[in-house]
């Protein structure tokens, strides 16, 4: 039987309070493929723009992406995952095949009420 922690490890807690603010991870999400442009990201998961900034900012902050701008007309710019943001892809696929199996939708909520 495995032993309960009396305190949880201060790494493990910020990383879980990282990732648990909302957006984060499906923001990350948005990266893992290529850089994407503020619009981009914000249409993918419906996020309001001011949220979506501050999300992005703290997120900088946190050396999880890097926000590259490009001098052209009218100015581009890009996020993308820095090598700490990247280092997050196998355990949003994994909490992805997790959702698979364990998390319902409403249709499949549905779907269980009906039959």
């Amino acid at each position: 039987m495995r032993q309960v922690k009396s305190e949880m490890c201060p790494r493990f807690e910020k990383a879980v309070n990282i990732l648990s603010q909302r957006w984060t991870a499906l923001v990350i999400y948005q990266m893992l493929d290529a850089p994407r442009r503020f619009g981009e990201i914000q249409s993918a998961i419906g996020v309001s723009g001011k949220v979506l900034s501050d999300r992005l900012k703290h997120m900088e902050q946190e050396g999880l992406i890097k926000r590259d701008v490009y001098p052209e007309t009218p100015v581009v710019i890009e996020y993308s995952l820095t090598e700490k943001g990247e280092s997050l892809e196998p355990v949003l696929r994994d909490i992805e095949n997790w959702s698979q199996e364990w998390i319902e939708t409403p249709d499949t909520e549905k779907e269980t009420v009906e039959k």
